[in-house]
């Protein structure tokens, strides 16, 4: 009986172990991964111009941007340098601007001395006429005393004679034989210095910067001093007119001593063998007597290295009489050599050419004809005394 039951229990651990066989042969088995296979860089097709390319990539056509580069500084552009015309004839081609302003003057003294019967009434409106175009008080009454003796010499006249009468004495009181030369050639190794002065409003920086643009297109090589130290916008604007025509600038900061720049724009002129070394000063009122004294140790302190050729004083026509102590004040302070007269083409009172001349002894060298950069010209009277009268 044992014996069975040993036998039993060995069947069934054999069938236990079948079971468990079968079991395991039909479990599913995992599936593995596919293997990663690493991406291929898009095939070239086509460089185009420029570094696009373009490549094909699962048949659609893809452009790839060229690498963008790193933008460059870019550097300010240089300033242009302009060839100003040369100032021969220029106040004849400015000729008609003057006219505009003067002929009023000119006709209303032709028609007066046209007259058939020239009573006292009728030199009176003539004197008048004259004093009205600043002409001044002493050369009026010089002309009209002229004019009324060659008129009664005469007897009949017409227009044309009374006109070459006029011009004549026109002519006389501006006198065509003063020496109107602008001195502004080199002495040697030493530039020629011109010292600018004048009021406040006058256009005196303008005409710095014109009488160098002028001098530029004479073929003169010149250097500007900015010694107009209590305006900023002085320096600027002269700086300006330097890089225009190529023209370098001294300049220091606002309030610097007028005397040091002026010594260091004539040093530096020595030093670049310049023709001419323009200084412009500040625009002083002429009330301010210390002013005008720092006006005086400017030019000292310029001729303890060069000579003072040209003290240019600039004068606003427009001011009439004004202008006239102006002058008489700054000709005690320094030793105007000539006279700039600015917006004469803006008045009909051109007289004051004549009475500026008396009053000082000084020419007139430059007159300013307009707003235009090249509208400074030298002074011609018979140019001037035509424009007056008209053709």
């Amino acid at each position: 009986m044992d014996g069975y039951i040993g036998i039993f229990l060995i069947v069934i651990a054999i069938a236990v172990f079948a079971v468990g066989g079968m079991l395991l042969l039909l479990r599913p088995r995992r599936r593995q991964a596919p293997p990663v296979v690493p991406p291929q860089a898009p095939e070239v097709t086509d460089q185009r111009p420029g570094g696009t390319a373009v490549v094909e990539e699962d048949a659609a056509t893809t452009t790839i941007p060229p690498p963008v580069r790193p933008a460059e500084p870019v550097a300010p552009p240089a300033p242009v340098i302009e060839i100003p015309p040369p100032s021969a004839g220029r106040m004849v081609r400015l000729r008609a601007r003057l006219a505009r302003s003067q002929t009023s003057l000119g006709r209303g003294l032709l028609d007066l001395l046209s007259r058939d019967r020239l009573d006292d009434d009728a030199w009176d409106d003539i004197e008048d006429a004259l004093i009205t175009a600043d002409v001044g008080v002493t050369p009026t009454q010089m002309m009209t005393e002229e004019l009324r003796t060659r008129v009664k010499v005469l007897g009949s006249r017409d227009r044309a004679e009374v006109r070459g009468l006029l011009r004549e004495q026109l002519l006389a009181q501006i006198n065509p034989d003063l020496d109107r030369t602008l001195h502004t050639s080199p002495h040697g190794d030493r530039p020629a210095v011109v010292l600018v002065v004048g009021v406040n409003g006058t256009g005196k920086t303008t005409t710095t910067g014109k009488l160098a643009r002028a001098l530029i297109g004479d073929g003169r090589k010149v250097l500007l001093g900015a010694a107009d130290t209590f305006r900023a916008a002085a320096a600027d604007q002269l700086q300006t007119w330097g890089e225009r025509v190529g023209a370098e600038v001294v300049r220091k900061d606002e309030g610097a001593d007028p005397a040091s720049v002026a010594f260091d724009a004539v040093s530096k002129g020595i030093t670049d063998k310049v023709d001419t070394v323009i200084v412009d000063t500040a625009g002083r009122l002429h009330t301010k007597t210390g002013l005008m004294d720092e006006l005086g140790k400017v030019k000292r302190v310029i001729e303890k290295k060069a000579t003072v050729d040209e003290v240019l004083l600039v004068l606003d026509a427009t001011t009439g009489q004004n202008g006239m102590r102006q002058a008489q004040v700054f000709a005690e302070a320094v030793n105007v050599t000539g006279i700039v007269l600015t917006k004469l083409d803006g008045t009909a009172k051109g007289g004051i050419v004549i009475s500026v001349q008396r009053e000082l002894g000084v020419p007139v060298k430059l007159v300013g004809l307009g707003e235009g950069p090249d509208d400074l010209a030298p002074f011609d009277p018979e140019v001037f005394v035509d424009a007056i009268l008209g053709d």
